[in-house]
């Protein structure tokens, strides 16, 4: 058995953003109102020194003060209405082989984890680590994330997983299609660029790894 990390926007999906797609998904639904955009742009205030560049990847402040189930129904509603259908064909492809392989499929992502579960139930992937938001009482916290698989963190993720079951990151697949993901892409044996940004594909080519 292999691991094989597959990454959500852009890679699984053709959104760049399930994110954001879902805040404004939010937004017509009523559901994000002034107290957590607020939240929202309080949170960039203060942790801009922080996170810098990346400083809108770890808000997740918009969610803030609303109750964790109701958002929970509203990703669900949101990824069968939205996420399902934009699916990549080969990505689907890929992981109906992986199976066939016996390997193990992980959705890695930066992205909620109460967005990336029910897409991994309908894609038949077997396991899923996304972030993880602060919650207190039952409700949405401003705090940072508790987990955010991003960048070098998603290496680091998939090292400690691989241990855990006991095999190597070097015979691993990863799926992945920013300049963000190379972290991870570069410690596995067999990195595979999906619809790549530029910065992505230009060392894809350089490397000769896999381009879908």
């Amino acid at each position: 058995m292999a691991l094989v990390f597959i990454d959500l926007d852009g890679t699984l999906i053709e959104k760049k953003s399930s994110e954001r797609s879902f805040f404004f998904f939010l937004l017509r639904k009523g559901i994000l109102r002034a107290p957590q955009i607020a939240a929202f742009f309080l949170f960039a205030l203060c942790f801009l020194p922080r996170y810098g560049k990346v400083i809108w990847k770890k808000n997740k402040a918009y969610l803030a003060g609303l109750p964790e189930r109701e958002v929970i129904r509203a990703a669900e509603e949101f990824a069968g209405k939205h996420l399902v259908r934009s699916i990549r064909r080969e990505m689907k492809e890929r992981i109906s082989r992986h199976r066939r392989d016996k390997d193990e499929t992980i959705l890695l992502t930066g992205s909620l984890t109460l967005l990336a579960e029910p897409i991994a139930c309908f894609a038949g992937i077997d396991t899923v680590i996304a972030t993880i938001c602060a919650t207190r009482n039952g409700r949405l916290d401003a705090l940072p994330p508790i987990l955010h698989p991003f960048s070098v963190q998603k290496r680091r993720i998939a090292e400690d997983l691989c241990r855990e079951r006991g095999v190597s990151l070097n015979d691993c697949t990863a799926y992945g299609d920013s300049i963000h993901d190379l972290p991870l892409l570069e410690a596995v044996q067999t990195p595979v660029a999906v619809h790549p940004d530029h910065p992505l594909k230009k060392i894809a080519r350089l490397r000769s790894w896999e381009i879908l």
